[in-house]
């Protein structure tokens, strides 16, 4: 694909002359993570689209004036959540249900789903996360799935590292109790 960097990528967006480029080279560089990191928060294939469209029209507003005091593939995934996190509330906003949405209804909607291709297994194990409340669904995904760092997920979420090994340690301790009882 390419051998630059993000601090070349970024640099290379900031010249008018390859501004399209740079930012496509962005896109192909994390669209995939920025994707399944969304289809985590939201189980939902159509839902995860569309909200990676929206983080990548938001990153292509603030690129110009991204400071680089973290790194892209750190801001990308901070915008990536927060808009996860924004469209459950506006959705859950009009069904007038929990604010982040019932672990319920979403592994229904991942059951319904046709681009899930799971196995029994891993069927209940998405239903599991999916109960999970949000923060905890949030930080489980980021660290068993997309392996990041505590401090990686500090920066994107703006919480304590001990916050988040609190989180994690919850997540997997609810995770393997459902998984036992269903």
């Amino acid at each position: 694909m390419t051998d630059l960097n993000d601090s070349e990528l970024v640099s290379l967006f900031r010249k008018s002359n390859s501004k399209h480029y740079a930012f496509n080279l962005i896109v192909r560089k994390y669209q995939e993570r920025v994707y399944w990191h969304i289809r985590r928060i939201l189980g939902s294939h159509s839902d995860a689209d569309d909200v990676v469209q929206n983080t990548f029209i938001k990153v292509w507003e603030g690129l110009e004036n991204f400071r680089e005091e973290s790194k892209l593939f750190t801001w990308l995934y901070r915008i990536a959540t927060n808009e996860a996190l924004s469209f459950l509330k506006q959705k859950n906003r009009f069904k007038l249900v929990s604010v982040f949405g019932s672990g319920k209804e979403l592994s229904e909607s991942l059951i319904s789903d046709v681009y899930f291709d799971g196995d029994e297994i891993r069927l209940k194990l998405q239903k599991a996360i999916m109960s999970l409340p949000s923060k905890q669904r949030v930080v489980f995904n980021m660290k068993y799935f997309d392996e990041m760092k505590y401090e990686d997920i500090s920066d994107i979420l703006g919480t304590s590292v001990g916050a988040l090994k609190a989180s994690y340690h919850h997540a997997v301790r609810k995770i393997e109790n459902y998984v036992v009882n269903h």
